[in-house]
């Protein structure tokens, strides 16, 4: 698991997908995490490449920001043990991987997040990255989900961008 969150190992991540089960067995755990609209890949590859077919796994901003709340806060679903590590993986993210929903958000506040990248055609990439931010009067949970960057660097710039402005505007007092 640390080189699948911290590193995106992608065959780090397979190997885990078929230990617990597979497309099927993910889909019970997003059920039961409340997860209504998700639906794993079960495919093995990615058609036309060698790309692992889970990443065509469909899913919504909401149902990502349900799973990062399981991790986040206390809930029935995880044990405490569990969330703190699932939580300790992913503030510890490799450093070429912290972007994201960090963007904008100040040294000393914990940041917790999972980033996804997926060329879909040479001037088509899906950008996501979720994750819980703590500290600064702030405390939440944030998925920002892009599809249709012309580039890689373009769909990250655009979700700091977002994650800056929800940061600061999560800061303000109300007049």
């Amino acid at each position: 698991m640390p080189s699948m969150i911290e590193n995106s190992d992608n065959q780090s991540a397979t190997t885990l997908f078929n230990d617990v089960g597979g497309a099927s067995a993910l889909a019970d755990f997003d059920r039961s995490a409340g997860m209504t609209d998700t639906t794993p890949s079960n495919l093995v590859f990615i058609p036309g490449t060698s790309l692992p077919g889970w990443g065509l796994t469909i899913t919504t901003a909401l149902d990502q920001v349900t799973l990062v709340s399981k991790f986040a806060y206390p809930n029935t679903i995880l044990s405490d043990a569990s969330r703190e590590y699932g939580l300790s993986l992913m503030e510890n993210v490799e450093a070429d991987q912290n972007w994201g929903i960090s963007g904008g958000v100040p040294a000393g506040v914990t940041v917790a997040l999972k980033n996804g990248w997926l060329p879909l055609g040479p001037t088509n990439w899906q950008v996501n990255s979720i994750g819980w931010i703590l500290g600064d009067g702030r405390n939440y949970v944030l998925a920002i989900l892009t599809t249709g960057s012309p580039t890689e660097a373009y769909g990250i710039a655009t979700i700091e961008a977002i994650a800056s402005t929800t940061f600061a505007d999560l800061g303000e007092v109300p007049p």
